[in-house]
């Protein structure tokens, strides 16, 4: 993957924004609120993070891979982490600085913005790389009150949960959602939201450093903000659950990444993939017989998000095995259908047919899965994209964002077709494919690339 290698080109739109739910989810929320029309979802809109509640990343209607070019830069108020939103007809971001806009699609300007307060410095923290530290995971779109959601942190520390009507940018509801153990400054929330249902589901981990006292969990309300559910990892410490992609939406189970538990002598539930139930129920768990191991090395599970394949699950984290997992019987400790060594793996995956693209730090795999759970490696992208891939339009689109290079492969082998630099990117960056464009947030804003 060389940075000067352009084929193909194709105009993609980057922009630096907060992702939203899946179709999938919105259609099943409940009835929308007193006073509220719903948001009919379109062609080309991405709701959540990786387009949908499965996670799979693929936007089957975006047109055919033609010639990369920027179409627009927008700067906003802060850094863009999380993926951006297509909802309505217009682009939906969320910076650092704790404000969420809209944006022009075919221009990048600023249609409404609503600024939630004043985020955490990095000087209050107890550690963390994220400064200013405010809204960070992806945001959700709710289809049946047409409110995105997004969790800012505050100056404090304070973590509030806050539901913005897409069409006149209006903040209608705001809650405190504070994880439920241990210290919330030592708590960051960088997993993307999920909306399953009338609810909404958050997840913590900790900060860059994994200092002071914070413990995995995850947490629910009501799309109004009411009736607050959480549930907690049994471990004394750490156990974060902080990868993109936050909860992958299996039927009515939450499948979530778990990091490493300080426990090495008495298993805690850390290094794992859990199940969770809408009440917020473990209802199955999976963890590497190398749980002790992976724990004492930080070489644990919950640096990616779990791979929902058909009726397998994928789990691949820091230590490189990838395990294979029947999707409604996880298997415990040591319970995987089938092992390999796949990569070191940071992010959020995609899905298309019987293939998964896996985020690796030396470059993404795609990976096929035999109806044994045996998974076989089809090919592996040398370079340095290390971004979350998302597929559409006949390519795989990957970020690099160490250098602030989008580029897209071949589905086929993997090779570059196409590539363009698009600026200082943040940890994860993973772009949003809709109708001809590609949206990406950075760490000044948005751009947008066009051209499809």
């Amino acid at each position: 993957m060389k940075r000067n290698c352009l084929r193909t080109v194709f105009a993609i739109a980057v922009v630096v924004l907060g992702a939203s739910p899946p179709a999938a989810a919105s259609a099943a929320a409940g009835p929308a609120a007193a006073g509220h029309s719903r948001q009919q979802l379109a062609a080309g809109d991405w709701p959540t993070y990786h387009h949908d509640n499965a996670r799979t990343g693929e936007a089957a209607d975006l047109a055919p891979l033609g010639t990369l070019g920027t179409a627009w830069q927008t700067t906003l108020d802060g850094a863009v982490y999380g993926q951006p939103l297509v909802v309505g007809g217009q682009i939906l971001a969320a910076t650092e600085n704790d404000t969420v806009y809209a944006l022009d699609p075919a221009t990048g300007a600023v249609r409404w913005s609503a600024h939630v307060g004043e985020p955490a410095k990095r000087s209050e923290l107890p550690c963390g790389n994220i400064d200013p530290l405010g809204i960070t995971g992806t945001m959700a779109y709710d289809q049946a009150t047409s409110r995105v959601f997004a969790l800012a942190e505050l100056t404090g520390g304070q973590h509030v949960l806050v539901g913005v009507n897409v069409k006149t940018g209006a903040i209608e509801v705001r809650t405190e959602l504070e994880p439920p153990k241990g210290d919330r400054l030592a708590h960051q929330q960088r997993a993307a939201l999920t909306v399953l249902g009338d609810r909404v589901y958050v997840a913590y981990g900790g900060l860059a450093g994994d200092c002071a006292n914070y413990i995995g969990s995850v947490v629910s309300a009501t799309t109004a903000g009411t009736d607050p559910l959480s549930y907690s990892v049994p471990t004394t410490r750490e156990a974060g659950i902080w990868a993109p992609g936050g909860g992958v939406v299996d039927g009515q189970r939450l499948l979530y990444a778990v990091g490493n538990g300080e426990s090495t002598t008495g298993y805690d539930d850390s290094d794992s993939v859990l199940a969770l139930s809408p009440t917020l129920q473990r209802v199955d768990l999976f963890a590497p017989d190398t749980w002790a191991d992976d724990n004492a090395q930080d070489l644990d599970l919950g640096s990616s998000s779990p791979t929902l394949l058909g009726d397998h699950v994928i789990a691949v984290g820091k230590r490189g095995t990838g395990y294979v997992l029947h999707h409604d019987k996880l298997g415990g400790i040591g319970g995987q259908q089938a092992k390999a060594e796949i990569c070191q793996s940071f992010g959020g995956s995609s899905t298309s047919g019987d293939t998964a693209y896996l985020p690796c730090n030396d470059g993404p795999r795609a990976v096929r899965i035999a109806a044994d759970g045996t998974p076989t490696v089809a090919w592996h992208a040398d370079g340095t994209a290390n971004g979350s891939p998302t597929i559409g339009g006949g390519a795989v689109w990957v970020t690099d964002w160490n250098d602030g290079v989008l580029y897209a492969l071949s589905p086929a082998d993997g090779t570059v077709l196409a590539q363009l630099d698009i600026g200082a990117l943040p940890h994860f960056a993973s772009p949003t494919l809709s109708g001809d464009h590609a949206y990406v947030g950075t760490m000044t804003g948005v751009v947008a690339v066009s051209g499809a």
